[in-house]
């Protein structure tokens, strides 16, 4: 009997065991999956948080700036032909056309904000920081190809071919022994003093290279010690990305010259939304989700306190009222698009309020804030011993008294923590506010309730959508202010839950 016993007590331990690991196990792989996605978030996230500028010296031509009228001025053309003066090798329409394509569409910006701020600069040459495009920019960041350059470790002859386009390379060798002395494979580029060719293949016993970066026109050949010439290698081929071997080469010279700047982007904190990736920010989300929410806040705060005071508190217990209890709980599953049908329905078909507005997202959210208000509300109500509301109508209290001037006072810690992780599913929310519109794309910052919005993760939404690559470092970025803001609000609610919750 004995040896039956003690056989139980084994299984039943080693059940638990079991049961022990299988939840840690658990807790374990969540935490992994958890730490795997917020790692990659981060990591796409991180360089949409820097952008990337050139400096460069810019005459204010008194020509192309009217004094009168200092915004309208011609600054796109001043950057423009200061940007071709670095590069007087840079010649033929579509190379310039190439070269300018480094910068960005808003890159006159700064010129502009300077001659505003100081019209005394008409007419003298500073130095202006100039963004970057988004494929200059992915491309200093090392997004688009790995880029890699080694010095040449033997001589370098270089020739121009007569009659032809094309020069020849070789070393103290020809063919296929100098492709091997001088290290260089078919596609890769070589850089001297001077121009810059890519290697085509072994011709008639020579290595053959096409110009990328033309030598000068006078240039027939050269000779070039080791170390004196590099080989720049592109893990991805031209062809497949955005960026070409020339627009490759430009940047890399600004970067020996120390011409490129890499700073933090406020502008992603400071602007709206645009085209151009290197131009979009998330201000305009932000301020339309603050607006948004603030409207829910307003309307479902006072609404589902009062409900759940008058559910918990005067409402008689009847069939009628366990209706209500049913409907509220069920409120509370529904899906959040019904929400959105509901709102686009009634708030946008029957009473004709604006599309895409704060004021009508906050009135969707709010209904679907309710309900979590009241049961949270309704919860914390209940958490209040009884003995409070005895003592209060034993000292000569009324009922409303005893409610409003104890009980709900003793309560609200509970309340707000509720209503807080409720504003913060709110804030998170995109379903329902894509059926009223707040899908559109919207480049301002909104002025008010009625002004046309969005909000921030509808603007996740929408860039993750977009064909441009730099929109995917901008769609992790936008996901990592939000986690932010939403760690922020449950943080909150747990401090206030901790700092004046009372056990009875």
């Amino acid at each position: 009997m004995t040896e039956v016993r003690d056989e139980l007590v084994k299984k039943r331990y080693a059940t638990e065991r079991r049961f022990r690991f299988y939840g840690a196990a658990a807790l374990t792989l969540t935490a992994l999956f958890l730490a795997v996605l917020l790692i990659d978030v981060i990591i796409k996230g991180i360089p949409a948080f820097h952008e990337t500028s050139v400096e460069i010296d810019v005459k204010v031509d008194p020509a192309d700036v009217d004094t009168a009228n200092l915004p309208g001025g011609n600054y796109d053309k001043m950057i423009k032909t200061a940007f071709r003066a670095e590069f007087p090798e840079v010649t033929g329409r579509a190379n310039q056309k190439a070269l300018t394509a480094l910068l960005s569409s808003g890159g006159a910006d700064e010129l502009r904000r300077m001659v505003i701020a100081d019209p005394s600069i008409i007419g003298k040459t500073v130095t202006v920081p100039v963004l970057l495009g988004a494929d200059a920019d992915m491309f200093l960041k090392g997004q688009l190809t790995d880029q890699t350059i080694a010095p040449g470790k033997a001589t370098l002859h270089v020739a121009r071919l007569e009659g032809e386009e094309g020069f020849v390379l070789t070393g103290d060798t020809t063919g296929e022994e100098a492709e091997k002395q001088l290290g260089l494979a078919t596609g890769e580029v070589v850089r001297f003093q001077g121009g810059a060719v890519r290697v085509t293949g072994v011709q008639n016993g020579y290595l053959k290279a096409d110009p990328v970066l033309p030598p000068d026109p006078s240039f027939t050949t050269g000779n070039f010690d080791a170390g004196t010439w590099d080989i720049i290698t592109f893990s991805v081929p031209e062809a497949n990305r955005r960026i070409n071997d020339n627009q490759a080469l430009w940047l890399d010279k600004l970067k020996q010259e120390g011409r490129i700047e890499n700073n933090f982007s406020w502008r992603f904190f400071e602007s709206g939304d645009s085209r151009e990736p290197e131009l979009a920010g998330i201000r305009g989300a932000l301020v339309g989700s603050l607006l948004t929410v603030l409207v829910a806040l307003s309307l479902a705060l006072p609404l589902g306190i009062a409900a759940a005071v008058y559910l918990e508190e005067f409402a008689p217990k009847n069939k009628w009222t366990d209706l209500i209890e049913v409907n509220i709980n069920n409120l509370a599953a529904v899906p959040s698009i019904i929400f959105g049908l509901l709102g686009l329905a009634v708030f946008l078909n029957f009473f004709g309020l604006p599309r895409s507005a704060p004021v009508v997202g906050g009135l969707v959210l709010a209904l679907l804030v309710l309900p979590t208000i009241i049961i949270a509300s309704r919860a914390a109500l209940k958490a209040v011993p009884p003995s409070i509301t005895e003592a209060a109508l034993g000292v000569g209290a009324s009922k409303q008294q005893a409610v409003f001037q104890h009980v709900l006072p003793l309560a609200l810690p509970g309340i707000m923590t509720g209503t807080i992780l409720g504003l913060a599913r709110a804030f998170g929310e995109t379903a329902p506010l894509l059926m009223i519109g707040m899908v559109a794309f919207i480049a301002d910052v909104p002025q008010g309730f009625t002004s046309a919005a969005t909000v921030l993760p509808v603007q996740v939404f929408l860039w993750s959508d977009l064909p441009e690559i730099a929109f995917k470092s901008k769609t992790a970025a936008a996901i990592i202010v939000l986690l932010v803001v939403l760690f922020a609000l449950n943080a909150v609610a747990i401090y206030l839950r901790k700092r004046f919750e009372r056990r009875w």
